[in-house]
């Protein structure tokens, strides 16, 4: 596998997003079918014929990547310490980074100071991403049984 890169040697730039091209869909939909349906551990066999099995941990996390890819979406895998730009981090959560900016100077997200720059881990940017979904989420409910109340939604047609 061509793209995959040691941790330690982490950089910026392997968060970026991996698209596949179209001809490998049909590939990486057998691939997908093959893990989904692995009776036994899988193994990676080298190009010496040397066998290794794959951990469990690692399994789950290639087969989440290969369920996205087959799906069309891009992938990113990105370690829980890995320190994102301001400008990444905002593109992550899908708003604008003067958006983001303010969320850092309203503490809403911690951040780290790199000279004048900021600087935001991945673990505390999913955290508040969490908190973020999970707010939205309790508050459609709440507007859908506020609507059910009123007669103004009914989820049966």
């Amino acid at each position: 596998m061509k793209n995959i890169m040691p941790v330690q040697n982490q950089s910026v730039e392997a968060i970026k997003p991996h698209f596949h091209v179209v001809e490998e869909q049909l590939s990486i939909k057998h691939l997908e079918n093959l893990l989904k349906a692995q009776p036994s551990p899988p193994k990676l066999v080298g190009a010496d014929g040397q066998e290794i099995i794959i951990p469990d941990s690692i399994y789950k996390i290639l087969l989440q990547a290969v369920h996205a890819m087959a799906l069309g979406k891009a992938i990113s895998i990105v370690p829980q310490e890995q320190k994102l730009t301001t400008q990444e981090a905002a593109d992550l959560l899908k708003v604008s980074r003067p958006y983001l900016i303010k969320l850092l100077d309203q503490g809403e997200i911690p951040c780290i100071r790199v000279g004048t720059h900021r600087r935001v881990r991945f673990d505390d940017l999913m955290k508040y991403k969490e908190q973020r979904d999970a707010k939205r989420s309790q508050f459609l409910q709440e507007m859908i049984d506020i609507s059910e109340e009123a007669g103004f939604y009914d989820d049966e047609e």
